[in-house]
This record gives structure tokens, C-alpha cells and sequence, in this order.
């Protein structure tokens, strides 16, 4: 009975973690990021190269952007990485009322960095009048961080219906691979911010 326990035990332990010992759901998350990171490198060269070699007619950037605006709302993005970190920490330890607030405080610092991005493109549309199709630089600004809004948006889906899940009372400790998962998308969301904020908006104050 016992040598069948351990078998179980052992079945069990092959089905959640590949033969390197990462668990199966944190390696396919690690996959995903790989190639989404790849994806994002093909829009920030595309946009630095059309950058060094602007077309004729092609506005200038500093007339455009807003640099204070921008800054605040990376600010609040490396924020709400903090705050996943603390979930991640809260789950591991199976505090369910701490994983919540810091669920419900990543999300809203999401929203709020979303909120500034909308603001952002409708004032590059209707006051400054760039568009994606009026000139190369909207079509690679639009493209790029539209894109990595599209991720934070997605992010704060998860998050939602990771907080959501957690009063179902199916969430423990036991599950903190499903919020490290989690915290590992937002994490690069959030790298890959600084390193747009820096190649599109910093670069063109230096």
C-alpha cells in the first residue's frame, strides 16, 4: 500500500514539474515570455531604425510626447510591480486577505496607467494630430505601446479573475504557482515599459 502511495506521489510529482524540476506551468509562462520578448525587440528596433532615419515631414517627437505625463505613469507601473511582488509573497504563505489587497492595488495601479495611456493617445490624435497613419513615427508609437497596453490590459483581466477566484475558497497555498505565473507576466510587462519609456521617450531628451 505504501510502495502505491509513493508511486502516486511520484506520478503525481512528474505530471507539475518537468525533468529540470521547474513546475510545467512557470516553464510554458518562461516560454511565452521568451517569445513575446523577441516580439517586442521587432517593434522597438523597428521604431529606434525609423528613429535615426526619420522621413521627410516626420514631427518631432519632443513636440509631441509628454514627458511628465509619461514619467508618472511609469512610476505608477513599477508600483504595481511591487505590489504583485507582495501577492506573490502573500500567497506563498497562504495570507489570503493580503494577496486580495495587493491583487486589488496592482489592478488598480493597471487601470490608472491604462487611464493615463488613453489620455496620452486621444491628445496625440486630437490636439497634436498624429495618427497611425499620418506619418511613420505615429505608425511605429501607436503600434508598440498600443501593444504593450494590450498586455497590461490583459494583466489586469487576470488579476481581476484571480481576485475574484480567491473568495471561491479554492485558493491556497497549494496554488501559488498560479499567481507566480501571474506575477512573472506582469514583471515583464513592466520591464518591457522601461525599456520602451527609455528607447521612445527618453532618447529624444538626451
Amino acid at each position: 500500500m505504501s510502495s502505491t502511495a509513493a508511486a502516486g506521489a511520484i506520478d503525481h510529482h512528474h505530471d507539475s514539474t518537468t525533468v529540470t524540476g521547474i513546475p510545467n506551468k512557470k516553464l510554458l509562462m518562461w516560454a511565452f515570455l521568451a517569445s513575446d520578448c523577441m516580439f517586442f525587440g521587432c517593434l522597438i528596433s523597428t521604431h529606434l531604425i525609423y528613429r535615426l532615419h526619420p522621413p521627410p515631414g516626420t514631427p518631432n517627437a519632443r513636440d509631441v510626447f509628454s514627458i511628465e505625463l509619461t514619467s508618472f505613469s511609469t512610476f505608477i507601473l513599477l508600483m504595481s510591480s511591487l505590489m504583485m511582488a507582495l501577492a506573490v509573497n502573500s500567497i506563498q504563505k497562504g495570507n489570503l486577505k493580503s494577496l486580495r489587497w495587493s491583487l486589488l492595488t496592482t489592478i488598480f495601479f493597471g487601470l490608472i496607467f491604462l487611464g493615463c495611456q488613453v489620455y496620452e493617445f486621444r491628445n496625440f490624435v486630437f490636439e497634436k494630430h498624429l495618427t497611425i497613419t499620418n506619418s511613420i513615427l505615429g505608425t511605429t508609437f501607436f503600434t508598440l505601446t498600443g501593444t504593450h497596453g494590450l498586455h497590461v490590459l490583459i494583466g489586469v483581466i487576470w488579476l481581476t479573475a484571480m481576485l475574484i477566484y480567491s473568495f471561491t475558497g479554492r485558493l491556497t497555498e497549494k496554488d501559488a504557482i498560479d499567481v507566480e505565473s501571474m506575477g512573472l507576466y506582469w514583471h515583464f510587462v513592466d520591464i518591457v515599459w522601461i525599456v520602451i519609456f527609455t528607447a521612445v521617450y527618453l532618447l529624444e531628451y538626451l
